[in-house]
Formats: C-alpha cells, structure tokens, sequence
C-alpha cells in the first residue's frame, strides 16, 4: 500500500460561521402520488436538518450566509411557457452523434422521446411523475435505495419536493447501443428541485448523458437541489455523462451515489463550469467483488463562482478498483474546493483505489483547495492519493510564442493540454468538443 499524508494546499480565510435561515417551503407543498410516503419521511428530516454553516466539518470552505432561502418558490404546472426556451446548442446529441432517447425537464413540466426500439425491449425512459403513475412498483424499488434523504439538509429537501426528475430502467441483458440524453432546464427566479433515478439490471448496458443548465439571468437568484440515485446491478456496465453549465445566478446543491455490484463496471463523466455556488456530494460504492469504477471531473471557474466537489470512493467489498481524476482551471476571484476519501472496509481485501486533483490557477486572486484522504481498514489493499495547484508554465508558453503564436492563443493551447488527460478518458467526440466549447469561452472572458 502506498499512502501519502493528507495535504491541504493553499492558505484558510476566516470564514463566517452563520449558516443561512430557513427556507419558505410549507409541508403542503409535499406532492402526492405513489412516494407519498418517502417524501413526508424526507420532509420530517427536513425539518430536523439544521441549515449548513462553516462550523459543519463538510461546509467549512462553503459559506451560505449570503443564501436568499426566503426568495425561492417552486414551479407551477405550465410555468415554462412564459420563461426562456432551451438552448438549442443544449439538444445536439454528445455521445456517438445520436439519441436513443430524449428528455426536456423544464419548469412544471417535461418532453419525452423514446425510440420505440428500446421500448419494445422493455427500456422505461421517462420524467418522474409519468413513472410514478404508469410504473408504481418501480419507482418505489429505487427511490431511497442509495442516497438517503436524511445525509443533509438539501438531500432532505429534494426527496421531499421534487417537482421533476428521470426515471431509466434498462433490462436484465439488454445492451442499449445508442445514448440516451436528458436535459434539466431551469430558467426563472425558482427552486428547481430533481431526483433521478437509474437502474441498469444485471448484464445490461447504457450511456447516459444528462446536463443542468440555464441562461444566465443577472439579478435573479436560482435554487437547484437534485438527488441522484443510480445502481448497476451484478455484471452491468453504464457510462454517465453529467454536464453543469447552470447561470451564474444559480445556488446548485446535489446529493449522488452510484452502487455498483459484482463485476459491473462504472464511468462516470463529470463536467462542471456554471452556477454562483455548488456543493456536490458524489459517492461510489464498490459493493459486490470486482466492481469497477472509474470517476472524471472537469471544472472551469471565474468571475465570482465558488464549485465545492466532494467525492468518496467506497469499497465494500473484495477485489474492488476506482479510479478518480478531477482538473480544475480557475480565474478571476473564484474558488474551488475538492475533498476526497477512498474508504477501504474491513475484508475488502485486494483493493486498488486511486485518486488525483489537479489545479491551474490562471489569476492571483483565484483559489484552489485540494484535500485528498485515505481510510483503510483492510491490510492487503494498493491505495494511493495526490493534488497539485499551479500556475501556467512560462517555458510552453514562450515557446508557442517564439512561434508567432499571440499570447491568448498560446495560454489557451497551454490550457487545453492542461486538460487533455481528462479529454483522453471521454470515449465521446461530442462531450470533448463540448468541454473545448467551455474552455475557449471562459478564456475569452
């Protein structure tokens, strides 16, 4: 086992210690229907959850205060009709150049699109509140199977509110060639509140991709508060794609775990650059022998924004591999947080676990903080754990120079090669050449 001392990089600010009030959301705002009984659950611990402040180990490097619980209020059926439509940019396919399936949720309702191939084949691809009426049984074999509402405050108050989310089913063998797409759209001064689930059963496969996003509205203030909840059962394999380009007036909070069973395979595809303020939870469970998982993240940030990510990589069981690594850009006054664990449990012997942040910081008022960490209670484990932060390299860059390369040109290049590691572990033209999109955006700022 090799094993590094946990490192925190770059210097703490005093923060406050004031977490934010209480929102103004009622228990009558709780909807009824088949998971009735799970949201008033959710909604009782809710109502026990204190707010998040600095004091909250989790929340040391994340400050609410400045949150405007009282201004939100949620969608109503039809709302989206008077609010911006969905980039159209925001529908082309991202993985192999086309949909097997797609899925609009917008505010107070969704689109849905299913090719009637996978349908035939006993594929469920639908918004949540078509699943709890046309598949009862199902949605309650899989809401609050992984994430359980009472982990925090917001997971709390997105399983007892949700007004939108994805239910996908994929059967017991059946291998889904063409991706299937969801976007969540959040235009509006609302609280967009989601749960998605995904259960992908023993021997089948999917790729998955699905994107929050929202036109950047200057002067409002957004709320998103999403779970989500994925399991791939005993030989499975599933490739999810999660894209973040919310505005930069948006709060955005997530729950998400994945459990993957005996000898299924994961990967996991993050891609971060939106919002004013994210804490995203995501855990791995590695919880059947030979599980496999592989975990990529992408974040650019500037202006003001602040992307808190949180991740855990938990093996439960024997013979078990995750492989994390997450690149971050920042300029501007943003900052980004990165806390990290890999869990080894008691017999889970055999294990392999890795896990890497790295950061480029491209302004001096910008801030990285990278906190990797290890909890191993097995004794025949290989585990090994690394972050960096650092500026542009000067001897590439006047080296593109020398060339008659200009100087945005060049760092834009120095950028992108920054990123190519993670570039290299997305099998979709389209999602890179997204990521690319973002990358020239955000220097051109």
């Amino acid at each position: 086992m090799e094993e590094k001392p946990k490192v925190v990089v770059s210097s703490r600010s005093r923060r406050s210690e004031t977490a934010a009030r209480e929102f103004a959301f009622v228990q009558a705002d709780i909807r009824a229907g088949v998971l009735s009984e799970y949201r008033q659950r959710a909604w009782q611990a809710y109502t026990r959850a204190a707010m998040p402040a600095t004091s909250d180990e989790a929340w040391r490097r994340t400050d609410l205060h400045g949150l405007p619980t009282e201004s939100f209020r949620l969608p109503q059926p039809g709302a989206y009709e008077d609010l911006p439509p969905v980039r159209a940019d925001l529908l082309r396919p991202l993985a192999d150049g086309q949909h097997g399936g797609q899925i609009i949720l917008l505010p107070g309702g969704a689109t849905i699109d299913l090719d009637e191939k996978l349908a035939g084949q006993g594929v469920i691809f639908t918004d949540l509140l078509t699943a709890e009426q046309k598949y009862p049984e199902l949605v309650t074999r899989m809401a609050g199977q992984t994430v359980n509402p009472e982990e925090g405050k917001f997971a709390a108050l997105a399983g007892s509110l949700a007004q939108n989310g994805i239910v996908l089913y994929v059967p017991k063998n059946v291998r889904v060639e063409a991706p299937l797409h969801s976007v969540l759209w959040g235009p509006g001064a609302y609280a967009h509140l989601s749960h998605l689930l995904v259960l992908v059963d023993e021997g089948a496969s999917v790729t998955y991709v699905h994107e929050s996003a929202s036109p950047d509205e200057p002067g409002l203030d957004t709320l998103h508060a999403g779970l989500v909840e994925i399991q791939v059962l005993q030989g499975a394999s599933l490739k999810f794609v999660e894209l973040q380009s919310w505005g930069k007036h948006v709060w955005n909070f997530s729950h998400e775990r994945v459990r993957v069973e005996r000898d299924a395979q994961l990967d996991w595809i993050f891609g971060a650059i939106g919002s004013h303020l994210t804490k995203n939870f995501s855990e791995l469970d590695l919880a059947g022998q030979g599980a496999q998982g592989r975990m990529s993240g992408f974040y650019f940030t500037d202006g003001n924004q602040h992307l808190d990510h949180d991740t855990q990589q938990n093996h439960l069981a024997p013979n078990t591999t995750s492989d994390l690594l997450f690149k971050g850009a920042l300029k501007g006054r943003s900052r980004s947080v990165w806390q990290g664990m890999i869990f080894v449990a008691p017999g889970a012997q055999k294990t392999d676990g890795y896990q890497a942040n790295r950061n480029l910081v491209l302004s001096d008022q910008a801030r990285a903080d990278s906190i990797p960490g290890l909890e191993i209670l097995a004794d025949d484990v290989r585990c090994t754990h690394g972050a960096t932060v650092g500026k542009l390299e000067q001897e590439p860059l006047f080296y593109l120079k020398s060339r008659g390369i200009p100087q945005a040109e060049a760092e834009k290049l120095v950028v992108e090669g920054f990123f190519d590691p993670i570039f290299q572990r997305i099998p979709f033209e389209g999602v890179r050449e997204r990521f690319q999109d973002y990358i020239v955006a955000k220097m051109s700022n």
